[in-house]
């Protein structure tokens, strides 16, 4: 593959993770990103002393990520700290808090304190659960190309794993008799922007990769991830353009030879890897009259994650909290149908606390505290106008955060703020309307059925990300990275006759 050339449109952890594993393959790499610094939504900004992470902020399963390292000749603790979390979160119900923790006695004993006769269950749990992680990952870390695929053995043996006609909550209620239970272990599906009433039975994986692996914080935010792998790609001989964004692809005979750049300049390469918000990328950088011949081009009819409301709050003392606190509002499922289906504001949101500087005291001055305030909320086909919404919302967010998790008077402690509201999502983070968490993961859209990490429809076009196979979320990005990477090393062995 020596001197083989390979566009990539965005430094996401998708585009910055199919990089580093090209490189060292012996492809020439180069990125295009239109903003001024990497990591995408997996970044960070930084005022007056305060550091937050712009998006994720949850990490568990980091042995992908080391496996990625580990193939450049790497470790990834050379280039950050990492501190597992515990508890992991807090969840908190109107008087009653869950501390979860993945040692597996004590988790138990708190269930069993809190929730008599549900101990056992736990264990139950985690014991059947494992049981479809080690079936359903061969699926996660394999391409999904044909309808073939399905009768792979792999495939075979995961396909009861699937639950198929079984939502999350189903699942979860074979375990557990209290709802307030039941939901500690199914608000993960918020993760991938949907309902646990309609999330897939298979996603109660995610609870259980959180009590299995853990959860992490890297020292200076999970911004850190990204920065680390651009340096790992820098040192390989890669190169990132920043500030340099992508205005389309050049399209040629169902072919993209070229990129042209904001700037007007034209790229060729021998291949384009699009690391870009799925549904955002193909509206933007396709022409019209290609999109048109393209079924995976029918954007609007596609189904997509809620969107997030945003406040980045510094905060001029210190916050009883733990580093993760999920305050879940008094009707869940209502709330969650307002977010999802009726797509309107609630007056009674569920909220996302993270208090990173109680563990991390580089992220904010001290004594101070950096606070990152999360709503789940409609995206953007629900035409809430956020621009006269937008402080009305913020103020509804913050008298629940006062109330529920006990910070007095945090309006006025306030010396730093941002918000991010679905609006700015699409509009300066360039998400297809404002779905944060990509492309849902309906039955419809998973596998098969998601985009492929090989573009049927574009020839030389590969994609990344969360909005292809397996699906969003750092872990399943990562993924999709290597079986990108994968593919195209085995394409190109193949036409070297090396394979």
């Amino acid at each position: 593959m020596q001197g083989r050339k390979t566009a990539i449109i965005g430094a996401g952890p998708g585009g910055l993770a199919a990089a580093m594993l090209l490189l060292a393959d012996g492809f020439d790499v180069e990125i295009y990103e239109k903003q001024n610094y990497v990591g995408g939504r997996t970044s960070s900004f930084t005022e007056n002393g305060y550091t937050f992470d712009l998006g994720p902020t949850f990490l568990s399963m980091n042995h992908i990520l080391e496996e990625i390292f580990e193939a450049t000749g790497r470790k990834l603790n050379d280039y950050l700290t990492l501190k597992e979390l515990d508890p992991m979160y807090s969840l908190k119900f109107d008087e009653l808090t869950l501390r979860a923790t993945r040692d597996p006695v004590q988790m138990k004993q708190r269930i069993e304190h809190l929730f008599p006769g549900n101990g056992d269950s736990y264990l139950n749990f985690m014991k059947d659960t494992r049981k479809k992680m080690a079936a359903l990952t061969p699926i996660l870390q394999n391409k999904h190309s044909s309808l073939a695929a399905y009768l792979h053995p792999r495939s075979l043996k995961a396909l009861p794993q699937l639950e198929l006609g079984k939502s999350l909550h189903d699942v979860l209620s074979k375990y557990f008799d209290d709802e307030r239970l039941k939901l500690s272990f199914t608000f993960q599906s918020k993760y991938l922007g949907m309902s646990p009433w309609d999330c897939p039975g298979a996603f109660s994986i995610l609870s259980f990769m959180e009590h299995e692996y853990g959860v992490h914080h890297p020292i200076g935010g999970v911004n850190q991830l990204t920065k680390a792998m651009a340096k790992v790609v820098e040192e390989q001989g890669g190169k990132i353009h920043l500030g340099v964004g992508v205005k389309k692809m050049i399209v040629e005979q169902k072919s993209v030879v070229g990129l042209e750049l904001d700037n007007g300049e034209r790229i060729a390469a021998d291949d384009f890897i699009m690391n870009a918000d799925f549904a955002q990328g193909m509206n933007q950088l396709v022409d019209d009259r290609h999109k048109r011949k393209f079924k995976t081009m029918k954007l609007e009819k596609k189904k997509y994650s809620c969107s997030t409301f945003m406040i980045y709050a510094g905060v001029n003392q210190p916050v009883d909290l733990d580093h993760h606190t999920i305050l879940f509002s008094e009707d869940y499922k209502r709330n969650v149908e307002e977010i999802t289906k009726s797509k309107i504001l609630s007056d009674d949101p569920s909220v996302y606390v993270q208090n990173a500087s109680i563990t991390d005291p580089t992220l904010a001055p001290k004594g101070k505290s950096a606070l990152y305030i999360l709503a789940p909320v409609p995206n953007n086909f629900s035409k809430i106008d956020w621009l006269s919404q937008k402080d009305n919302f913020r103020d509804v967010i913050l008298n629940l955060v006062e109330k529920r998790a006990g910070i007095k008077n945090i309006s006025n402690a306030i010396e730093v703020e941002k918000i991010l509201s679905p609006y700015e999502w699409e509009h300066d983070k360039h998400v297809y309307k404002g779905a944060t968490f990509n492309l849902s993961h309906n039955l419809g859209q998973m596998m098969y059925f998601r985009p492929h990490n090989k573009s049927n429809e574009l020839k030389r076009l590969w994609l990344v990300g969360g909005g292809t196979h397996p699906g969003s979320g750092l872990p399943t990005i990562f993924e999709s990275a290597r079986i990108t990477a994968k593919l195209m090393t085995k394409a190109y062995r193949r036409k070297e006759g090396k394979v």
